[in-house]
């Protein structure tokens, strides 16, 4: 009889040793300040570590300005180093370990006051009007940010780098055929189409070597017609894991440029995204928001079949992502041939779930599944139902190196 992980016994990740199988999945915090870490971001992820996680992913660290989400967001540069050394040694202190999610936004970038890149010319973007077309000197210059980035992520303390190839950010637009319409050596076929993909995670394999694990992200579906189908996506798993270059995948879903909520089952809050939104947006939301946030109904282990697909393909450690809420679940991975779990939304609302069900497997989430902690990142990520507002911090602490 084949034996199954037990989900909360020690792990190795690569070159890392966890104390177990379950990672915080990345959940964009909205915790940053003009580029630099808070107290607030320190202290969420600090709450997931002491809660019991093996490891928590920080999200979304952009390579590149031109590749933030938000113009708050944590770039790669200088002044973010003594912050996120704050935020690991935090981490570390309490048994976990810490991810740092790296990318560029692509199309779904929503910085004003910068242009846009996609694979081709396109509308609307998340910040409004036409994307530009991407250069051969845009890839490149973006591909030699990742593996700064990753360099970076080990000088200040990260365990692992969690490359973002999915939800139609640049690297997941170059894979649709739906958002890259290009005629050259990126465009057009599926080898094509993956060239910058299996450029980025080449680039931080050489970077860090053996240093750090290095996971990726990588989108099974993006919920839109035309768009990266599961055959494709089991194809580019198979070229990453021939490249050499992945000691996990995480297989996720969905697009934030074109059908958000297409990854996060449940509840679709367009009330409360029109009440975030600044104008004009806030009224386009109100308007036609049904047409973009979209519902789907939950159940546990959403993306369990499709995963299982993409499961048999590849020998590849793999991170089921997807209603992971209790121990069923986790076991219920284990017993597909998952090495790890990634939770998100029921750690938001309980981020000492995984110690309470350590204690009593019987414990259930709290978790309703309603959604409406996804537009608080545009204020600090939260459980509505249960949390207080946290608002960004806004003075420089020079005495911690991050703002209190």
């Amino acid at each position: 009889m084949e034996h199954v992980l037990d989900v909360l016994g020690p792990a190795t990740l690569g070159p890392i040793t966890l104390r177990n199988r379950v990672i915080k999945a990345a959940t964009y915090e909205g915790l940053a300040h003009e580029g630099r870490v808070t107290r607030d971001l320190v202290d969420f992820h600090r709450a997931y570590a002491a809660g019991g996680v093996g490891m928590t992913t920080v999200a979304y660290l952009a390579v590149t300005p031109d590749g933030r989400t938000d113009p708050h967001q944590v770039i790669w540069e200088d002044r973010a180093l003594p912050g996120l050394r704050a935020l690991t040694d935090a981490v570390h202190l309490e048994g976990a370990a810490v991810s740092a999610q790296i990318g560029h936004a692509g199309p779904v970038a929503g910085v004003k006051g910068i242009k846009v890149l996609a694979p081709s010319r396109s509308f609307p973007t998340m910040s409004g009007g036409f994307s530009r077309r991407a250069t051969s000197g845009d890839i490149g210059r973006i591909t030699a940010a990742h593996g700064e980035a990753a360099r970076r992520a080990v000088q200040v303390g990260f365990d692992a780098v969690e490359v973002h190839l999915g939800h139609n950010y640049l690297a997941s637009a170059f894979l649709s055929p739906k958002l890259n319409r290009r005629k050259d050596e990126y465009g057009g076929s599926l080898v094509n189409r993956a060239k910058v993909a299996r450029g980025l995670m080449r680039t931080v394999r050489d970077a860090v070597g053996t240093k750090v694990a290095i996971i990726a992200k990588l989108n099974m579906s993006d919920g839109v017609k035309s768009g990266i189908r599961l055959d494709e996506a089991i194809q580019t798993a198979q070229w990453l894991e021939a490249d050499g270059t992945v000691d996990a995948l995480e297989m996720t879903a969905g697009s934030s440029l074109l059908n958000p909520m297409y990854l996060f089952r449940g509840g679709a809050p367009v009330k409360e995204f029109a009440a975030v939104m600044p104008q004009p947006m806030r009224t386009g939301i109100r308007l036609f928001g049904k047409n973009f946030i979209k519902s789907y109904p939950y159940r546990d282990l959403y993306l369990l079949e499709s995963a299982r697909k993409v499961r048999a393909e590849v020998q590849l450690p793999m991170i089921l992502l997807g209603g992971v809420t209790d121990r069923v679940a986790m076991d219920t991975a284990m017993a597909e041939g998952f090495q790890y779990v990634a939770m998100a939304r029921a750690l938001l609302r309980e981020p000492d779930l995984v110690n309470r069900i350590a204690d009593d497997a019987r414990t259930p989430s709290l978790c309703i599944h309603c959604n409406t902690c996804m537009p608080t990142n545009f204020t600090g990520t939260r459980c509505p139902v249960i949390a207080a507002v946290t608002s960004r911090g806004a003075t420089w602490g020079t005495a911690q190196g991050y703002p209190e």
